[in-house]
C-alpha cells in the first residue's frame, strides 16, 4: 500500500520509501504525537525525530540495529517524554537547538543552528530554525540534494500544521516571529510540492497551505 501518513495511537506505523531515505511515521500517546524514524537506504544508519513517548514502541521500530541520533524538534515535554529511556537503551547522540536544550531531560551532545546539516548515513537534513512556538524550535528538510522528483520533505515539529502555524499562546511577538520565519525560511525557499510531516496529526504540503498565509496573518494565530 502507498504511504498516507495517517497513523493513530496504538495503530501500525506507516513507511515511505524515498530515493536515499526511508521514513517511518508512528503516533504515540497520550497526545497523539508523531515520531519519525529515518533510515539511509545505502548505509542503513538510523536517526529518530522526536522520542515523544512510549519508549517501547520507538525501540521496537529501531529493532536490533544501532540508532545513531535522536533529534528533538523543540523543548515541550510531549516531544521528549521518551528521550531519556530511548537514549539510554541505544546510546544515540542527542541533537537539538541550543535555545531549547535547557528544557530537555538529558544533555544535548550536538547543538545545531539554522543552516546546519545533520547526516543520516549518506543523506543530509538541513536545519531550519523557526522561532515562536519555542525559542529553539527547528524544522528538518530532506531534499535529496535537489534530485527528488516530487520535491523536498520537511519535518516541522509543532511549528507548522495543516491549517496554520503552531501555538504561540496569543503572544503577538511570538506569533509574528513564527509567521515571519515560516514565510521567509520555509515558504519563500521551498516549492509547493514540499511534503510536510508535523509533530501531531496528518501530513500536508506547502502548496496546500501557501494560499492561506494571508488568512493566518490576519487572524493572528
Amino acid at each position: 500500500m502507498s504511504y498516507t501518513g495517517n497513523v493513530s495511537v496504538g495503530g501500525p506505523a506507516d513507511t515511505r520509501e524515498l530515493p536515499g531515505l526511508t521514513i517511518t511515521k508512528v503516533s504515540v500517546g497520550p497526545m497523539d504525537n508523531n515520531a519519525y524514524l529515518l533510515r539511509c537506504t545505502q548505509t542503513g544508519e538510523l536517526v529518530l525525530i522526536d522520542a515523544a513517548n512510549d519508549a517501547q514502541t520507538l525501540l521496537d521500530l529501531v529493532g536490533d540495529e544501532p540508532l545513531a541520533a535522536i533529534i528533538t524538534t523543540h523543548q515541550h515535554w510531549d516531544h521528549h517524554a521518551a528521550l531519556r529511556a530511548v537514549q539510554q537503551a541505544t546510546g544515540a547522540s542527542t541533537i537539538a537547538h541550543p535555545d531549547d536544550a535547557s528544557g530537555l531531560p538529558i544533555p544535548v551532545t550536538r547543538p545545531v543552528r539554522h543552516g546546519d546539516t545533520i547526516s543520516v548515513g549518506n543523506t543530509r537534513l538541513s536545519v531550519i530554525h523557526l522561532r515562536g512556538h519555542t525559542p529553539g524550535s527547528i524544522a528538518l528538510c530532506y531534499d535529496g540534494d535537489g534530485e527528488l522528483a516530487d520535491g523536498p520533505h520537511l519535518f516541522t515539529g509543532d511549528s507548522l500544521f495543516p491549517g496554520g502555524p503552531g501555538n504561540t499562546q496569543k503572544d503577538p511577538q511570538r506569533f509574528d516571529s513564527l509567521m515571519t520565519d515560516l514565510e521567509t525560511r520555509v515558504f519563500a525557499d521551498l516549492p509547493d510540492g514540499t511534503w510536510v510531516y508535523p509533530g501531531h496529526g496528518r501530513d500536508t504540503t506547502l502548496g496546500t497551505e501557501r494560499p492561506h498565509l494571508p488568512e493566518w496573518r490576519a487572524r493572528g494565530w
